[in-house]
């Protein structure tokens, strides 16, 4: 797995994440747990979803 997520759109990845399972934690709906997955996914670097839409948020390695 290479990286396709860059250091910008981790961050946000997490952040968002982080809100919603802070969310379902005090209470909200049960489908706020899906916060984990963007939580995973900022934290690995890897989205599954980029490859198969083409997308790269990391900057090329010279």
């Amino acid at each position: 797995m290479n990286c396709n997520c860059g250091k910008i759109d981790r961050s946000l990845r997490i952040v968002a994440g982080a809100a919603l399972v802070g969310w379902a934690v005090t209470g909200g709906p049960v489908w706020a747990w899906i916060g984990v997955l963007p939580v995973a996914t900022g934290l690995i670097g890897f989205c599954p979803a980029y490859p198969l839409l083409g997308i790269n948020t990391c900057k090329p390695k010279d």
